[in-house]
């Protein structure tokens, strides 16, 4: 018995099998698939809290050099149960702790998380975050982009 195979099928399989050729001459472009692109991290540090218990605190400064917008709507700490991104201000002379639920970034601007200003908070940390270790960071941005970056983590009393 003869089987007649339909023109479209043929041209099908074709097409796809000289798709997967060329694609295989073609480098790979290298991108780091932990890492937004043009964000960049500095500086960051966990500073571990004066009171076992208590929540600590995360900064870094977040660069940005990308050519479309970039919001930062969430960051996650590596081994804490819970993550918050924060804000003090000052209202009517008294400075309070805001929540942030986004943070806008600007091509060759700098956002700084640092005290008394924006910081990341992390509650439930495990026993295995001490001083001297690092944490692993990830912010995630409207749209779904993701930056990871490692965070010293330092004592109470260590420079922050």
């Amino acid at each position: 018995m003869k089987m007649r195979i339909p023109a479209i099928l043929v041209a099908v399989a074709a097409g796809l099998a000289l798709t997967a050729c060329g694609s295989q001459s073609e480098p790979a472009a290298e991108t780091d698939p932990d890492m937004m692109p043009g964000v960049s991290v500095e500086n960051a540090r966990l500073m571990l809290p004066a009171v076992g218990g208590n929540p600590a605190a995360v900064y870094f400064d977040l660069a940005y050099e990308g050519d479309r917008p970039a919001v930062v709507r969430k960051a996650e700490v590596a081994g804490a149960e819970e993550t918050m991104m924060h804000e003090m201000r000052d209202v009517n002379g008294v400075m309070e702790m805001q929540d942030l639920t986004q943070v806008p970034l600007t091509k060759g601007g700098t956002v700084t998380f640092e005290p008394a200003g924006k910081h990341v908070m992390a509650s439930g940390l495990g026993e295995d975050v001490i001083a001297g270790g690092t944490v692993e960071v990830t912010l995630t941005f409207v749209g779904g982009d993701k930056a990871s970056f490692p965070a010293e983590v330092r004592a109470a009393g260590d420079e922050r």
